[in-house]
């Protein structure tokens, strides 16, 4: 049996490790079966998809890369309710073994809540490790489907899509002089947890019994049990993906109501942006948005088991302004402009200033190392909208919160010494705030906090409306969007990307691509305890699970010699 056929089919013979997977076989067998799958919804030739579903859910591969993504993932070390986690390779391999579609039962999922920003609090279920990897399994059939068939202009939750795509958007529909005035601000309630459980089985192109199995599954809350009977579980891998899949058509039954290529839409301008359960719908007027969008989107909801958030669905004219995915979307005069709102101007000055009151005796360079993951992930993110007076109220903000921190610090200090010791002039820049720290080798090294001033704020562009990250046709399209992101999120780190630009985007173990969902680590060829360098032709990035099977494959290969040796 050849190794393409193993992969696709059966399961192979005889024990197999963790390590000992060839990653880029099975990546390469997945994305095979998933191009296919493409292929056949386009041509409507739904028994292919079903056929071609089986075939990479009973596969190698596709077992293979589910275990793999949620033993990766951030929640990798959180258990369910049989508290059991896939930490050590023996028991990924033997996760591999036992991952059977046949006798499946899910167990229930472990309820816990999660503060909101209003004070409430969202319940979170949290499946088991084995119900995880089954819905990432079943996950890789269903995505290359939901993403063929998906609105156009829905960015939530999405393969290369993100939130700056959904801002680009609603900025490009509301922009132009002759453009919409009025924006129906709209939100869900309660979205994940009342989906109707009916029209997903009729509507879901999957297993069904193992779609009934999860929605069914019910939840622990302090050891009671619950059962469920409307929603998807938030928390769950596929829950995301069910949730668009729910969503997908409302785009299409507006443009079928209000003629999106003839005269009634230019005099309506009736537009969807939508991310996730959030959305907007641009008009002319508000009695349009009122009295055809809004009951029509009602009706929609409804026959999913849905309706609309009273408290949080508006309607709200341009030059009033509205919040959408942390940014202020607002006219002023001529010029429609997108800005960090007040709310998350307000978040992440808390945030910051809860580390600092939070960081005890802890060093200057150990509180900027805290910091700055968080300061620049920020700044980041709005880095695409006309941000610039915000990032320096920002920055003064947080000057002055850190000063009065080294103020505390040393309340005997005169002011001038307390600027000199941790205020310095680093280059063109005065009163930056600077501290040193110890790394593992015990080498002290000075670091500075990020400065939100220094990101340069540029114009995103827009992922196009039909491109799919499954179908080959676009796979250059995606390689050049990933490098010109990475080109923008590592501008501060030359190791990082030039590493990255020398391996053309790709790991040189598995030969996938390295982006900032997979992470990566930095592999010394040659190993530092045997005497390796830190230059860069001596460097390499991995993905952190290739890293590992490289250093495991290199021990056992040093063990089997020291054994040949002695023999």
């Amino acid at each position: 049996m050849s190794a393409a056929a193993t992969l696709a089919g059966a399961f192979p013979d005889g024990p197999t490790q963790w390590h000992a997977i060839d990653w880029q076989a099975a990546h390469r067998t997945v994305r095979r079966l998933q191009a296919r799958i493409v292929k056949a919804v386009r041509e409507g030739r739904w028994g292919k998809v079903n056929a071609l579903s089986w075939l990479l859910t009973h596969s190698f591969a596709g077992r293979a890369l589910a275990v793999l993504r949620v033993t990766q993932n951030q929640g990798s070390q959180t258990p369910g309710v049989d508290r059991v986690v896939w930490n050590t390779p023996p028991k990924k391999t033997a996760a591999l073994h036992a991952l059977r579609s046949r006798g499946y039962r899910p167990q229930p999922l472990r309820r816990v809540y999660i503060p909101k920003s209003n004070g409430k609090k969202r319940p979170l279920g949290i499946p088991t490790m084995y119900d995880r990897a089954m819905q990432a399994l079943h996950l890789l059939a269903l995505d290359p489907i939901a993403e063929t068939t998906g609105d156009p202009y829905s960015y939530g939750f999405r393969v290369g899509r993100n939130c700056a795509d959904a801002l680009r958007h609603a900025h490009d529909v509301l922009s132009h002089r002759h453009n919409a005035r009025w924006i129906l601000e709209g939100d869900i309630k309660a979205c994940f947890d009342r989906i109707g459980h009916d029209w997903l089985l009729a509507h879901v192109p999957m297993n069904r019994v193992v779609l009934r199995k999860w929605l069914k599954a019910g939840f622990l809350d302090q050891g009671v049990f619950h059962a469920t009977t409307e929603g998807t579980p938030q928390g769950g891998i596929c829950s995301p993906a069910l949730a668009n899949m729910t969503l997908d058509g409302l785009q299409r039954l507006l443009a079928e109501r209000f003629d999106s290529t003839g005269v009634r839409q230019r005099k309506h301008k009736v537009h969807l942006v939508r991310y996730a359960d959030d959305f907007i719908i641009t008009g002319t007027s508000r009695e349009l948005l009122e009295q055809a969008v809004r009951p029509l989107v009602a009706r929609f909801l409804k026959e999913r088991g849905l309706e609309l958030s009273e408290e949080k669905t508006h309607i709200t004219h341009i030059e009033d302004g509205f919040d959408f995915l942390g940014q202020t979307v607002r006219r002023f005069g001529a010029k429609v402009l997108t800005r960090p709102s007040r709310k998350s101007v307000a978040t992440i000055l808390a945030k910051v200033r809860a580390m600092i009151r939070s960081s005890g005796q802890a060093s200057a360079g150990e509180l900027i190392l805290r910091l700055n993951p968080v300061i620049r992930g920020w700044a980041l993110y709005h880095r695409h909208g006309a941000s610039g007076r915000t990032f320096r109220r920002v920055d003064h903000k947080i000057f002055w919160s850190l000063w009065r921190w080294a103020r505390r610090r040393h309340r005997h200090k005169s002011s001038r010494w307390v600027r000199d010791h941790y205020f310095p002039t680093a280059g063109a820049c005065s009163w930056v705030f600077t501290g040193t720290w110890t790394d593992r080798e015990g080498k002290r090294e000075t670091v500075s906090l990020f400065r939100c001033d220094t990101v340069r704020i540029r114009r995103h562009t827009k992922v196009r409306g039909n491109a799919n990250p499954y179908d080959p046709c676009w796979e250059l399209y995606y390689e050049e969007r990933l490098a010109a992101r990475m080109q923008e999120t590592q501008a501060g780190r030359w190791q990082v990307r030039v590493l990255w630009e020398a391996q053309q985007g790709k790991c040189p173990h598995c030969n996938q691509s390295i982006t900032p969902e997979t992470g990566w680590q930095v592999h010394h060829s040659e190993w530092r305890v045997y005497g390796g360098s830190d230059l860069l032709e001596n460097l390499e990035l991995l993905h952190p699970n290739c890293h590992r099977q490289l250093h495991c494959q290199a021990e056992r290969g040093t063990q089997t010699a020291s054994r040949e040796g002695r023999s």
